[in-house]
């Protein structure tokens, strides 16, 4: 929970630490000395913090999933950027098996809210569990479709925190009915727009599938139809009217090669991958990439700084131009992502921070 908490260590960087001091009070004691070499001193988060939220999560009768648990959500830790820790109020068994995402416009029109809560009754009577953001306009329609029992919420900020208020009977009915209430912000967070981005990848993460029921092009929803399919997901798309905004979204995605949908049947029919296998839990054992040599990193460092960009910059094209060993490369890297220097973007890249 420390290492999950402290600033600059986001969901790769805490996998990459585990990896390269082999378990994560070994993390916590090489991060002073990592981060100073990247240029500014981190010091980790104090163990009452997060034993402070803890106490607080665990008196609103919720539990925390950290990465590699039993009861962390297969399908989710499978992921390379899986939230170290997961906050769960409600059934944490209704995030065993992948469910089905429902997503789509806040905006949305009175035949679209219908048809997603079709979609996701269908969905629920079929023994699915529907996942969605717990926004206004498709995802509330998704959830009350679906109901309480068969329904996972994924939230910006904590927990706790209802986002847009209106739907706190909602918020209560799902954490006391049977379904979860799920994120990876502490205990407390109010969302800011910064957040919604990141939790739309565990939406999709959760799911088996992702069906967007109007949306604009450059809205949250196509955010989750990306990050599904970054994920190996199934994309499917309800049609809608070209001269309506809304239908810019799936009507694109469709052109893209999405499946088309438009009853639970077509749903049912696109999903035809086999469930993900659980991901192993992070070993205690010193990584294989762990470098034992910090004078090589010392040489190698500002030949590394030198390749890299203020613009985003593949992973992998840092390393033909530097002609440096991907440990050391890897090495640096977190060290001036934990000094505040460094940030990633998806698709493995990473920029230079002014």
């Amino acid at each position: 929970m420390r290492l999950a908490r402290t600033p600059f260590v986001g969901p790769a960087t805490f996998r990459q630490l585990l990896a390269h001091c082999g378990s994560a009070e070994a993390a916590l004691a090489a991060l002073p000395e990592l981060s100073a070499r990247g240029g500014r001193p981190l010091r980790p988060l104090a163990a009452r913090i997060v034993e402070t939220e803890r106490r607080r999560l665990e008196k609103r009768g919720g539990r925390q999933l950290v990465w590699g648990d039993a009861d962390y959500p297969a399908a989710l830790a499978a992921l390379g950027d899986a939230p170290p820790v997961l906050s769960v109020l409600g059934s944490v068994a209704a995030l065993a098996e992948p469910g089905i995402a429902i997503v789509g416009a806040r905006n949305a029109s009175a035949s679209g809210q219908r048809l997603a809560a079709e979609l996701a009754a269908g969905l629920a009577a079929s023994g699915r569990h529907v996942v969605s953001g717990l926004a206004r306009g498709i995802d509330t329609a998704a959830h009350r479709g679906a109901g309480p029992a068969r329904t996972v919420a994924v939230l910006a900020g904590g927990v706790d925190v209802v986002y847009p208020p209106e739907n706190a009977e909602l918020h209560a009915a799902i954490v006391q009915g049977g379904g979860a209430v799920v994120s990876e912000e502490p205990f407390g967070r109010e969302p800011t727009a910064r957040h919604f981005p990141r939790r739309n990848r565990i939406i999709s993460g959760l799911s088996r599938g992702v069906v967007v029921v109007e949306a604009s092009l450059r809205s949250g929803s196509l955010i989750t139809a990306r990050a599904a399919l970054e994920q190996g997901r199934e994309v499917m798309a309800v049609p809608g009217f070209p001269y309506d905004p809304r239908s810019t979204g799936p009507n694109s995605l469709i052109r893209d090669g999405a499946a088309l949908v438009t009853c639970v049947d077509d749903v049912l029919a696109a999903l035809g991958t086999p469930l993900l296998r659980r991901a192993e839990a992070p070993s205690e054992a010193p990584g294989e990439d762990r470098i034992s040599l910090p004078a090589e990193v010392d040489k190698a460092r500002e030949r590394i700084l030198l390749c890299l960009r203020p613009e985003p910059t593949p992973v992998d094209e840092v390393l033909r131009r530097c002609e440096v060993s991907a440990p050391i490369v890897h090495t640096v890297l977190l060290e001036l992502e934990l000094a505040g220097r460094l940030e990633r973007h998806p698709g493995n890249l990473v920029s230079l921070l002014r």
